[in-house]
């Protein structure tokens, strides 16, 4: 009987030390490359919002919604105070957006914004509470008992994360959940490379000291 293989998303088996089997890619057949769309930058979005065009600010909202709920969470584990904060991020943004230079990548500031909302939302409490029900388990129809093992591996490594020091969670998170570069992460967090680098090394350290032994 062939062992049972447990899909997670890449980067967390790969900071855990877990093994996952690669998904094939399915073709049917010879085909031509699709036409790839126009896609305005993230820059000049933000600058077409500093001039009052709505809907360049709802481009942007519906391009990053997802990735920003998900920072949020991987940190606080609610997911009703991660869309609050979002929606503050995005306050931010328009505040913003009529003195904005591209000096950087748009997701860059845009993460800035993010971790001092998040710092300020730490500060006002002392303790982050959690929610058993994590948002990728909502629409679940059914459960087995892959599905269980799945839930048990995803909250270990949330509280994995809960435990890091909070530069090392977000530095950890921007890499890996953001794909932000070394030099990125650093404006983001206003600090250096060289910091940046010791959090994550400690944090990957920390993930899988904790997560080596779950499997």
């Amino acid at each position: 009987m062939n062992a049972e293989v447990i899909q997670l998303p890449a980067w967390q088996a790969q900071e855990s030390g877990l093994k996952i089997r690669a998904m094939p890619k399915i073709t049917t057949g010879a085909a031509e490359p699709p036409t790839t769309p126009y896609r305005e930058t993230d820059e000049s979005l933000m600058k077409r919002v500093g001039i009052g065009e709505d809907a360049a600010l709802a481009e942007l909202i519906d391009r990053w919604k997802n990735p920003l709920v998900n920072f949020f969470y991987r940190s606080l584990q609610s997911l009703e105070q991660s869309e609050d904060l979002a929606q503050m991020v995005y306050i931010r943004l328009y505040r913003a957006a009529p003195k904005y230079e591209a000096t950087a990548k748009f997701s860059t500031f845009m993460f800035h914004i993010a971790r001092r909302l998040l710092i300020n939302e730490y500060r006002r409490r002392q303790r982050k509470p959690l929610e058993s029900v994590d948002p990728a388990t909502l629409a679940m129809k059914e459960s087995t008992s892959s599905d269980f093992q799945v839930m048990e591996i995803e909250e270990a490594f949330n509280q994995a994360l809960e435990g890091l020091p909070e530069n090392q969670r977000t530095a950890i998170l921007l890499l890996k959940q953001q794909e932000l570069s070394y030099k990125e992460i650093a404006e983001a967090m206003e600090s250096t490379e060289s910091a940046v680098k010791t959090w994550i090394f400690r944090a990957r350290k920390h993930l899988k000291s904790v997560l080596s032994g779950l499997l």
